[in-house]
């Protein structure tokens, strides 16, 4: 049998090749509300929540001025960040689509409300708070079933 992780295992951070380090703090700073923690000069920056030492870092060692990868190749899908409640990802909400921000859709999976979007290097990006593990739907078997409903944006807004 495989080994199991203990259930309070969690990704601690993502890092992530940037074509223009201000362009990136703009958006995961100024949009989604991440606080600058530590900058190393022109080059990359770390950016956190709550006084946490960092949830994003960025950087353009290898990638200043470059272009995004083309679709259809290996590589991130999303970075997802999880809210601690509807008020708050409808918040986060608000200050996107105010910063003119294309969404590229909205779920509701059952176990969780979830928005997509794409940062400035086209770097997929979901913005999501869970439901209560109780009103998690499962199937006759107890299993998760979890779906892929269609989430009501303004519903959401109006809790901003």
């Amino acid at each position: 049998m495989p080994p199991v992780l203990p259930a309070e295992t969690r990704i601690g951070h993502v890092h992530l090749k940037v074509a223009d380090l201000d362009r990136a703090i703009a958006f995961y700073g100024g949009v989604l509300g991440f606080e600058v923690i530590q900058r190393y000069g022109p080059q990359a920056a770390f950016l956190g929540a709550g006084g946490y030492h960092h949830h994003i870092g960025l950087n353009t060692w290898e990638s200043a001025g470059r272009t995004p990868p083309p679709p259809g190749h290996t590589g991130l899908y999303h970075t997802a960040f999880l809210f601690p409640d509807r008020a708050a990802l409808a918040a986060v909400l608000k200050r996107v689509l105010d910063a003119g921000i294309q969404l590229d859709g909205a779920a509701d999976h059952g176990v969780s409300e979830a928005i997509y979007l794409r940062d400035p290097d086209q770097n997929g990006v979901e913005l999501y708070r869970d439901r209560p593990h109780a009103d998690w739907p499962r199937d006759a078997q107890g299993n998760l079933a979890m779906s892929n409903a269609p989430l009501d944006i303004k519903a959401l807004l109006a809790e901003a």
